[in-house]
């Protein structure tokens, strides 16, 4: 679905009926999306027949219908809004347009009364394996947690009007669009288009429009509309701004210094909020005029909830000492399981971490304590990449490189980005070829193939064939070692115990920037 209302429509009429929903960013790519229906065993898939970016159409009908064509029996229905009218094929007996039957329904539906643990959605989110995983959310202690946060993180009051500019396909668009607003009875912003268009004051104009007081946005938006329009927010009345907030990966000092003053004009406190897809709402963040706020950092777990950093062997880790970053308490709004699979939820969240002896949820993520206790995120400890705060695995997009029939070996690794916060890097050994002409032409099918598989959100920045990969003798790809080159850092891991020690040279002579 694009961001229309319909698509908070569905959401919500799902719940009102004791449906589990589960919404498919529209990015995603036919193969994706059927892994998910397959998944979930969805019976009634919603969507589009397209949308607008930038003043042009795309489709979204012919993704769902290249989806349905193998391998989706559970799929019995599809209903379609009509969004820019472009043609689109119709399969009789399965597809109706919503535009058509809403008209002949009633305004008052019963509500299905549900208990507390009832699932409420599904989302999927990549992990460090191939196959995504449908993260179950409650009903009653999603929504609690939902409006917990709403109310105390961004001070929402029932007549204000908040703005999330994330999509309805991930979880902040979930909780900080439709769930924690209208729980809270305020005016929720749904946006369609792109920060940049038709120019880098569009975000501005609409909060000057629609005298917005909260707005919630991601660090790479703030990077982009610094870079591109740094003078223009001064040419708008931002006045009705109270709390400004970011989310999903950490923020840069100058950015956060950019936004700060130039958008909410040195009076708006920044909640730079922690939290993930598992954990339904905000875990770590400012209270707005309540605590100091320090541009990089998080600050302090929400009242009642128990977030430590600890080492390996589950003690605390001393200020300006990475560690994991775990939730050693259980709190309303966390992940129930994943989908069908309950020994993958248990292995992925508590299996990594203890403390005193007893399993812990570990968040992925590595974080330290500052000279003044403040909570630094130092970003994943694992294989995901967080690109434009996107959560993609590497392995996931490994086993769609791994396809082509060039493919000898793959490796895929995180590098920063000056906007998108980290950008995909592609180590790659290639099957009996020196050909430059060659390595040029695969550059492009292996795009094609990401793109096809997964979905433009995953394409590559950058690929480097190479003669071999950084392994030891058990076979394991060191990928630290090539984080470090990617990131033209020196090797400081001990090299030793690879199986072939001169690759790493002949790895850094090949990467060149």
């Amino acid at each position: 679905m694009p961001m229309i209302p319909e698509a908070a429509f569905a959401m919500l009429a799902c719940a009102k009926i004791g449906a589990i929903h589960s919404v498919v960013f529209g990015g995603f790519s036919a193969d994706a999306l059927r892994d998910r229906i397959q998944d979930a065993q969805a019976k009634l898939v919603i969507t589009a027949d397209g949308a607008f970016r930038r003043g042009k159409p795309y489709m979204l009908k012919p993704v769902v219908d290249e989806a349905l064509r193998d391998g989706c029996e559970c799929c019995e229905k599809v209903l379609i809004v009509r969004r820019n009218f472009q043609d689109i094929d119709y399969v009789r007996g399965r597809d109706y347009v919503y535009n058509e039957i809403v008209m002949n329904e009633s305004k008052y539906c019963e509500p299905e009364w549900m208990d507390a643990e009832d699932p409420l959605f599904l989302l999927y989110t990549s992990g460090s394996t191939g196959k995504p995983k449908g993260v179950q959310h409650s009903s009653a202690g999603y929504i609690l947690w939902a409006q917990y946060t709403m109310e105390h993180v961004f001070d929402v009051k029932e007549n204000d009007t908040f703005w999330c500019t994330a999509d309805v396909g991930w979880i902040t668009g979930h909780t900080y669009i439709v769930y924690g607003p209208l729980a809270m009875g305020a005016t929720t912003i749904m946006y369609e288009g792109v920060p940049t268009f038709p120019d880098v004051g569009r975000w501005w104009s609409m909060i000057e429009e629609h005298r917005v007081n909260q707005f919630y946005t991601a660090p790479t938006a703030i990077r982009l509309l610094h870079k591109e329009g740094a003078d223009v927010p001064s040419t708008y009345d931002l006045s009705s701004l109270k709390v400004l907030g970011t989310v999903g990966e950490p923020i840069n000092p100058d950015a956060w210094m950019w936004y700060y003053e130039q958008i909410g004009g040195g009076n708006c406190p920044i909640v730079d909020t922690w939290w993930q897809t598992e954990t339904g709402g905000h875990m770590i963040s400012p209270l707005p005029g309540a605590t100091p706020i320090k541009p990089g950092s998080a600050t302090f777990p929400l009242p009642g909830i128990k977030a430590e950093i600890i080492d390996e062997n589950g003690n605390p880790t001393p200020k300006g000492e990475k560690g994991f970053l775990c939730i050693t308490k259980p709190w309303p709004s966390m992940i129930r399981n994943i989908w069908g699979d309950s020994d993958r939820f248990v292995k992925s969240y508590f299996g990594d971490c203890k403390k005193d002896g007893k399993p812990v949820y570990f968040s992925g993520d590595g974080a330290m304590y500052d000279d003044d206790g403040y909570i630094v995120i130092t970003g994943r400890t694992d294989d995901v990449i967080n690109v434009s705060g996107h959560r993609i695995g590497t392995a996931e997009i490994e086993a769609v490189l791994g396809h082509h029939e060039n493919v000898a070996e793959v490796a895929v690794v995180g590098r920063p980005d000056p906007i998108k916060g980290e950008g995909i890097f592609a180590y790659i050994v290639i099957k009996g070829t020196d050909s430059i002409s060659e390595e040029v032409y695969m550059i492009q099918e292996l795009n094609k193939l990401i793109v096809k598989e997964i979905g433009n959100i995953a394409k590559l920045d950058a690929i480097r064939f190479v003669p071999g990969l950084p392994k030891t003798r058990s076979g394991k790809i060191m990928r630290r070692i090539l984080r470090s080159i990617a990131k033209k850092e020196p090797i400081t891991q001990d090299i030793s115990t690879l199986e072939d020690p001169s690759i790493v040279e002949k790895i850094q002579n090949l990467v060149q920037f």
